[in-house]
């Protein structure tokens, strides 16, 4: 019950089914006995299709609620990505999202588009009375809905991110050659019009092309950590000079 009161006063859950909120609130309290025995700071969780399948929500909310106490949760079993909220998360003190790089905006070479389900956490979200956009809320999860049915998909933390610089971040495995690389960088959020679903931005990141090369070249995956503050300098640090990754600093 402390569960579900909580879920419902993370953010508005009108249009959410209340057996889809129970169903939330038991994983809930699973994943936190879970993480507590084993002493976790952060998760990955395999988000679909099974979970929809076999249970009957997403669990992206409480994804949510955990990356905005600053303990991270990343979609699809992304451990690497994980690690890159943590580390984000860790030099700001405030909360980490993670994303797709997913197009360009227009036909600005250094603008584009980021976008999950959302799964993304609720201080990272545009507030209502800051624009006339709706401010985040529950609802379902558009993409895999007409597979596995809208009433099993349940649980995403819909809205628009607020407009903010911000540092990003990619930690992946190079297991050919047994190694951890990385790339980071800083950028901005923008406030230009975006019409979509989900959670989503529009980025600036100055000769983002030249990163979209790297990342393509370089076989990096499309998601990426992101976190509201200005914070490179210091995890490009961390990484390089105490842990010996090779990192790919985006000026």
């Amino acid at each position: 019950k402390a569960k579900l009161e909580q879920i419902q006063s993370y953010v508005p859950t009108k249009n959410t089914p209340g057996e889809a909120l129970t169903r939330m609130a038991k994983l809930g309290v699973v994943i936190e006995d879970w993480m507590a025995e084993n002493r976790l700071v952060a998760s990955a969780l395999q988000c679909w299709t099974s979970m929809e399948e076999f249970y009957g929500v997403v669990p992206c909310t409480l994804m949510s609620m955990m990356s905005n106490t600053l303990i991270p949760s990343a979609c699809e079993t992304d451990i690497a990505g994980a690690v890159g909220m943590l580390a984000l998360a860790l030099a700001s003190g405030k909360p980490s999202a993670i994303v797709d790089w997913n197009n360009n905006y227009g036909d600005d070479p250094d603008k584009g588009v980021i976008f999950h389900c959302s799964n993304l956490p609720k201080d990272l979200f545009l507030e209502a009375s800051a624009s006339q956009e709706a401010a985040p809320q529950m609802d379902y999860q558009a993409i895999i809905a007409g597979s596995v049915g809208r009433e099993n998909t349940y649980g995403t933390v819909v809205g628009r991110l607020k407009a903010v610089p911000f540092t990003y971040c990619r930690v992946s495995t190079d297991d050919l050659n047994g190694r951890i690389l990385a790339y980071l960088g800083e950028g901005h959020l923008t406030e230009d019009t975006l019409k979509t679903f989900g959670g989503y931005g529009v980025v600036h990141v100055p000769n983002f092309q030249r990163l979209l090369a790297y990342i393509c070249e370089n076989g990096f995956e499309h998601h990426v950590a992101i976190n509201p503050s200005l914070v490179a300098d210091a995890v490009y640090e961390a990484f390089t000079k105490y842990l010996g990754w090779q990192v790919y600093y985006h000026h």
